[in-house]
């Protein structure tokens, strides 16, 4: 979904990111559209998965806000913060299962935890979200068991457990073969086309940033700063040598 029409789900406005002293990233702008599949890219080591954090609401913003169709988070209280995130799914990095659960326990956590449902039903429910990601069959199965690709997939159905109207993605084809990563990256279209989430993906992957993504940011870790912003297409023939460099690895 692209468009000046759409609605804004997510903006950031003004975002400085900052550990003490040390800043990562410095006024960050950008909005991101409701539907819509919005990639950040970058420098290794530039803040991508720091700006993930933050707009989560694990890290507090050294300047600036995140604000959720026009609510700043940090101006929000306390329950009204937690009421906020029930509105995400995150994908971690390492998929971060529970190990010593199996993969219907670690998808069915969340729908007890935060809903409130009776174990029985968010089994029901986690049994699904896995068939949705092709891994039926595999509910009693431990993470240790499973491939890498598998246990990202799982990973995805723990953050599908909530029906979330956004989707945070941290690296999720990272480690994969291609194959793996080609199937989860059409596990997220067919996330956005059935149920119009809106996904934010943090990558370095050429093919899924070109497969998936609508809209694009791009962090300059040298510079502090965000230095493109756009479609990934189009950011191929950015005036940033930094940006085309980055954009034009591999066959695309």
């Amino acid at each position: 979904m692209t468009g000046a029409e759409a609605q804004v789900e997510v903006e950031v406005r003004s975002l400085t990111m900052a550990y003490g002293d040390t800043v990562i990233q410095k006024d960050l702008s950008f909005a991101v559209a409701r539907g819509e599949i919005f990639v950040i890219m970058g420098d290794s080591g530039g803040g991508k998965s720091t700006l993930l954090r933050h707009m989560i609401g694990l890290n507090r913003p050294a300047s600036g806000e995140v604000l959720y169709q026009g609510e700043a988070f940090w101006a929000a209280d306390e329950e009204e913060r937690q009421a906020l995130k029930q509105r995400f799914g995150v994908l971690y990095q390492s998929a971060a299962l529970w190990s010593s659960m199996t993969l219907a326990e670690n998808v069915a956590l969340p729908l007890v935890d935060k809903r409130g449902l009776p174990v029985e039903e968010a089994g029901e429910v986690a049994r699904l979200k896995l068939a949705l990601v092709g891994l039926a069959g595999f509910e009693e199965h431990y993470p240790s068991e499973l491939s890498g690709g598998m246990r990202k997939r799982a990973g995805l159905a723990r953050a599908m457990a909530l029906d979330p109207s956004i989707l945070y993605l941290d690296e999720p084809s990272a480690g994969l073969d291609p194959l793996s990563s080609r199937r989860l990256d059409d596990l997220i279209l067919e996330q956005r086309e059935s149920a119009g989430t809106t996904v934010v993906l943090v990558t370095h992957e050429l093919p899924s940033i070109f497969a998936l993504g609508d809209n694009a940011v791009f962090l300059d870790g040298e510079r502090k700063a965000m230095t493109a912003h756009g479609k990934p297409s189009e950011l191929r023939e950015s005036a940033e040598p930094k940006v085309r460099a980055f954009l034009s690895r591999g066959r695309l």
